[in-house]
């Protein structure tokens, strides 16, 4: 049984006990039946008047749950409808009161997402609002009345995000034209004239409206003044470098160049007029030293002739070069002609650069190569020659490859110029093969005249003797030679041993086995300028002669005659069976049948 139940039993218990005890009082005072009855009607009437409104109540708490049941009904329809939630479906089993708790707890969490997500949307509204003002852009496509849902507030937040940094984007774009705006405003001497440049220089930063369209507006007007500012940097330089060539020419002195210094660097209006000044001033100037200015570009023109390798013909070409009728006309020439010639020389400076650097790196082998020639390079120290002889290897490999370079870039230029370049008067490929060629020519006469001479002094000392140098160092006066010779003299019986072997083994003269030139009638026809031999000589060399005359002892004769003519070759070879035959006599342990009288003593 509930506890209500007994309740309300116990109730009833104690209501009948009441009324007993009231009867119990009632009879005791003696009260008469139509008052009992009266007292009774009143007990019960106040209980029944005291339960009917307590009934009452209750019935208006049952009617009150049940309409707030309906309401929370109908507002949780329109609520999901709105934030898009399912329909909530309540438990019908349960008691009135439980379900209208759970329907109102649910509606009151629904409003509170409701609340959130207005808030939500009216907040990401006005940032909406603010961005788009300063982008001029349009605002994000929502409902600012109707609730909006999770997907619609995420893309609203990321549409918010993208034009925030769109902002920032435009912000430091604009705070970079702004910059470059005012400098070159402040280079050009020029204040903001039209009220898009006011907003622009004088307005503040953050009111300023980063439109799509202001941005381009701003980029066409920074280029506008990029282009006055380059426009005025070409004539000031126009003006610097005629003025450079002008002071050049006239040899203006410094204290005047010094006056206009500060205009020669910057390029704003008043150093336009300053520098434009200082040009009609110098033009007045050079027309009045009209031969000394042409002059002075003659020299100029020359250097540029040599910059660009001109013929003597592409020289002669300009015929006003060589005029000495100085006037203005001839002079207008001149600097039309040094206009050309330098425009000339930039359209194809690094084709000229190429060629100049081939020719001193030429110049530079030639040197080495005539370096190579000296034979006192092999007594320097500190590794000159090992130096020398790395850095000509290394032209002889750079110089073909900078050739072929230089070809494939003159092929290039003369396809698209349509014409030929030309060097000193012709192709450079030509030009280039000459000097190899007049290299390679004075190689072979280099070496024809070193044949020449040794043939020479191979037929002098044929005839005259051979002086045995020793081509490492020199002798010291006074010095013994040590080896063989010393081990040689040493073993000898006497002083007077031959001076024949003396020269071989210790480094003296060593004289020819042919018989002099004999005197006056019988002369000996020799090649060259030979000058006759020396009468000590002649003493040395008797025994040699007597065999070579048929003296006593010797084995080879020769007989007299009236012209001895000797070649080259049968003389070289009488020297060679010479040289051998006194080798082997010096090794051997008996007396030769030849030389005898030159090793007698041994």
């Amino acid at each position: 049984m509930r506890k209500s139940e007994v309740i309300a039993a116990e109730s009833v218990a104690c209501l009948n006990k009441a009324l007993c005890h009231l009867k119990d009082i009632w009879e005791e005072i003696g009260i008469p039946e139509d008052q009992r009855l009266e007292r009774t009607n009143v007990v019960k009437n106040h209980v029944k008047s005291l339960l009917d409104m307590m009934i009452t109540e209750e019935e208006s708490l049952r009617k009150r749950l049940l309409t707030s049941i309906e309401t929370c009904h109908k507002e949780m329809s329109k609520l999901c409808l709105e934030l898009q939630f399912p329909l909530f479906q309540e438990d019908r089993s349960d008691t009135i009161l439980k379900q209208e708790k759970d329907l109102r707890t649910h509606v009151e969490v629904m409003i509170r997402e409701k609340n959130q997500r207005m808030q939500a949307l009216k907040a990401l509204t006005e940032q909406d609002q603010d961005l788009c003002d300063i982008l001029c852009s349009q605002l994000f496509s929502i409902s600012a009345s109707a609730v909006p849902s999770l997907e619609d507030l995420e893309s609203f937040r990321q549409h918010i995000t993208c034009l925030a940094a769109e902002k920032e984007l435009r912000h430091e774009e604009f705070v970079k034209l702004k910059k470059h705006i005012i400098l070159c405003m402040d280079d050009l001497d020029q204040l903001p004239e039209t009220s898009f440049e006011k907003d622009v220089v004088c307005e503040d930063e953050e009111s300023f409206c980063l439109s799509k369209e202001n941005i381009d507006s701003l980029k066409v007007l920074l280029h506008q003044l990029e282009s006055r500012k380059a426009e005025n940097e070409r004539v000031c330089g126009s003006y610097r470098e005629t003025i450079q060539n002008l002071w050049k020419r006239l040899q203006i002195p410094q204290e005047e160049r010094d006056a206009i210094s500060e205009h020669m660097k910057l390029s704003k209006r008043r150093n336009i007029e300053a520098l434009q000044a200082e040009v009609s001033r110098l033009e007045e100037l050079k027309l009045k030293n009209i031969q000394q200015v042409t002059g002075a570009i003659r020299k100029d023109i020359a250097t540029y002739w040599d910059k660009c390798f001109y013929s003597s013909d592409q020289r002669q070409a300009f015929v006003p070069y060589y005029d000495d009728d100085f006037s203005e006309e001839l002079l207008s020439l001149h600097d039309a002609e040094i206009v050309c010639l330098k425009q000339y020389f930039d359209d194809h400076k690094e084709l000229f650069e190429g060629v100049h650097q081939w020719e001193e790196s030429w110049k530079l082998f030639l040197d080495l190569e005539e370096k190579a020639k000296d034979p006192s390079r092999f007594t320097n120290r500190g590794g000159h020659l090992l130096k020398e002889e790395k850095q000509r290897a290394d032209l002889l490999k750079s110089l073909p490859r900078l050739e072929k370079k230089l070809m494939a870039e003159i092929e290039q230029w003369e396809q698209e110029e349509n014409r030929e370049f030309l060097v000193n008067g012709q192709k450079f490929m030509q030009f280039v093969a000459d000097q190899w060629e007049s290299y390679r020519l004075e190689k072979e006469r280099e070496k024809q005249e070193r044949q020449q001479k040794k043939s020479k002094q191979t037929e002098e000392d044929m005839v005259y003797g051979t002086v045995i140098r020793t081509p490492t160092k020199r002798r010291i006066l006074g010095s013994t030679t040590p080896g063989k010779a010393r081990k040689l003299n040493a073993t000898s019986s006497t002083g007077t041993s031959s001076s024949t072997i003396r020269s071989v083994f210790g480094g003296t003269v060593c004289h020819s086995p042919m018989s002099r030139p004999p005197k006056q009638g019988n002369v000996m026809k020799t090649p060259g300028h030979v000058k006759p031999p020396h009468q000590g000589t002649l003493e040395r060399n008797k025994e040699n002669i007597c065999h070579l005359t048929g003296g006593v002892g010797g084995v080879m004769k020769v007989s007299a005659s009236p012209q001895r003519n000797f070649s080259i070759n049968s003389v070289a070879s009488t020297y060679s069976e010479f040289q051998r035959d006194l080798s082997k006599s010096s090794k051997s342990k008996h007396v030769p049948e030849i030389l005898n009288s030159t090793i007698i003593q041994l």
